[in-house]
């Protein structure tokens, strides 16, 4: 398959003629504004062969989500194509999908829910990091050989991303993160932007030796959750001041974006679509909960204490605890 014919192919599964209309695909999933393309001298992937991205070594990190689906089979049958992940459990009702040892993603029949509005609050997007350049470049040659639609690509200074959507709605990021010694800081906000991503460097990667993608790469994991929520000050109150994440793109009233460790953002929250949404409906389909690994005991004391002094109801689970937050997504804080 030559760059050309897989770059076109990719814009039209994108539904988009040039990469400027590509673009808007990844402005609506990320907000912001459409932005000049820069050319960049692309850094070799500095992460030593598997080791997990630093997004996945901070000490709270994303760890697992749970989505409601209508059809479970198909739904399996997609991230199976789609992304490569793996079958790892299928009780009855539901289905654990991941990479060897590590489950990522459960899928939890409700055959006859409702579909989950997009102004309501709930998913925005999960997002999958690969583990290096190379890998997202040969899932993008995956995704134009399988014809999977898309709905956008952007370069977003710190990562570069492709966006979808799965066959009941639910949004995708796939993507890969620059070197962090590349990521500019300044008074504790990292520089991120949304720029034309150069497909041709991506794609020009994958050479005749390297496998095709058939896959996830056993490194893959959920790198950020992005939600949609009614607004921001209560969802900045939750995640930031009583989770414990640090804003890391400052102050706005549409969105925030929020971290451990240094990271550009392991959670996003906006109102783009959702601005004055109530409690979500736990009929409905869409995200179920999802989980954040926490790696110290202290830490882990410290949220329990900052949750009981909020009165929020707190559920024991195997290995930490259980809560939701201000919409009814519920959180799990894990011990690992």
């Amino acid at each position: 398959m030559s760059d050309s014919f897989t770059r076109r192919t990719l814009l039209q599964l994108a539904g988009a003629s040039t990469l400027t209309a590509a673009m808007a695909g990844a402005v609506r999933a990320e907000g912001g504004a459409l932005m000049p393309f820069i050319h960049r001298t692309q850094a070799r992937d500095a992460m030593p062969a598997g080791e997990l991205p630093f997004a996945n070594r901070t000490p709270v990190r994303c760890g697992q989500a749970a989505l409601r689906v209508r059809d479970l089979d198909a739904m399996i049958a997609y991230y199976r194509s789609a992304i490569g992940l793996h079958l790892l459990e299928k009780p009855d009702d539901r289905a654990v999908m991941g990479v060897p040892g590590t489950p990522l993603l459960h899928l939890v029949s409700r055959p006859n829910a409702p579909i989950e509005h997009q102004t309501e609050a709930g998913l925005f997007h999960i997002a999958f990091l690969m583990p290096t350049r190379l890998d997202l470049a040969r899932w993008l040659m995956h995704a134009a050989q399988k014809r999977i639609p898309l709905t956008g690509f952007a370069d977003h200074s710190v990562s570069e991303a492709i966006y979808l959507d799965d066959p009941e709605g639910n949004g995708l990021e796939i993507y890969s993160d620059r070197p962090t010694n590349t990521w500019q800081w300044r008074d504790g906000a990292v520089t991120m932007g949304t720029h034309q991503l150069d497909l041709d460097n991506i794609v020009g990667l994958v050479r005749k030796e390297h496998a095709p993608y058939a896959q996830a790469p056993d490194q893959l994991r959920i790198g950020h959750m992005h939600l949609r929520v009614g607004d921001i000050p209560s969802g900045r109150d939750f995640y930031e001041r009583t989770i414990g994440l640090a804003s890391t793109r400052g102050q706005s009233p549409h969105s925030a974006f929020l971290a451990s460790g240094g990271y550009h953002h392991h959670l996003a929250i906006n109102i783009w679509h959702s601005e004055g949404a109530g409690a979500r409906s736990a009929e409905s389909t869409g995200l179920d909960w999802f989980s954040l690994h926490v790696t110290q005991d202290e830490l882990l004391a410290v949220q329990r204490e900052r949750l009981s002094k909020e009165g929020a109801a707190v559920t024991n689970i195997e290995g930490g605890i259980e809560v939701a937050d201000p919409w009814g997504t519920t959180l799990r804080l894990v011990k690992v």
